[in-house]
Formats: structure tokens, sequence, C-alpha cells
């Protein structure tokens, strides 16, 4: 069952991504502290929103998508960015990264936006064959360029 994320979610939320991290090979990235989560997703002006996999079974958090909505000059329309998908390891193969997936391409449509996109480390074969299964394509011409840190605040100081 996919559900949107409730306040009462930020703890499993924020573990998750904790586990992400992990999985990445990168737990001292994941900096971001339980209330930046509560305040970025249902503070007074939300601008990240969740979505919830929960086990068929007993009803327990098994995963989550955490997103927010971007915008294409070039088609003139919203679009969603996907910044975490997070599946348990206990959880995988039951169809949960699908249906989460699923739920934000239906949320797209239904709201007329032209895009979903995430991005996904180039090592993460198991992912990136998963995606391809479900039609979605590599932006192979594209770099990610990012500025954090020291450089960011020499830049915008």
């Amino acid at each position: 069952m996919i559900r949107t994320a409730r306040l009462s979610d930020v703890p499993v939320i924020h573990a998750m991504i904790r586990e992400l991290a992990e999985y990445e090979k990168a737990p001292h990235e994941a900096q971001a502290t339980e209330e930046q989560l509560r305040d970025a997703l249902f503070g007074e002006h939300p601008a990240v929103f969740g979505l919830i996999a929960e086990d068929d079974a007993g009803g327990e958090p098994v995963g989550f998508a955490l997103w927010f909505r971007n915008f294409s000059t070039w088609r003139g329309t919203h679009g969603i960015y996907l910044e975490d998908l997070y599946v348990r390891p206990s959880a995988r193969g039951g169809g949960h990264g699908k249906a989460l997936l699923t739920e934000l391409a239906r949320i797209c449509v239904a709201r007329g936006y032209s895009r979903l996109e995430w991005s996904v480390l180039d090592w993460n074969e198991p992912s990136i064959g998963f995606y391809k299964s479900l039609g979605a394509v590599p932006m192979d011409e594209w770099t990610v360029f990012r500025l954090t840190d020291e450089a960011l605040a020499e830049l915008g100081g």
C-alpha cells in the first residue's frame, strides 16, 4: 500500500534516509535532522512531499519516496524530481519500489506534469536495470553539478 506521508512518519523517514545513505556508501552526507524534515514536509510552506510504502501484512513502513516540483522551460510544465526512493532490504522484490514510482507517475499524469526525473549512482546496477524495465531512460549526455559548503558560501557570500 502506498499512502501520503504523515507527520508521525518523520522518525521512520529519517531512519530510512540514514539507511539509504549507508547503502550509497555516504553516511557522513546524511546530515538532515528530524526537525528539518518535519519543517520541509509539514511546515508552513512545505517544499517537499512524501509517500510511504507499507507492508501489506502489518502496515509497517518499508519504503518511502521524497519529491518536489520542478519546472521544464522546454516543455513549459512542471514535473516531479524524485529526491529519494528507498525500500528496506527485507521488503525488496515485493513491488514497493514499483508502487512508489507508479504513484508518482499517477500524480504527474493527474496534474499535467510532463516529467518524472531522478538520479541514480552509476554503480547501482540493480536499480538501473529496474528503472529501465519501467521505461525510464538515462540522460547520458548530462552531468550533475553541485555547489556545497565552502564553494557555495564563497560564491553566494
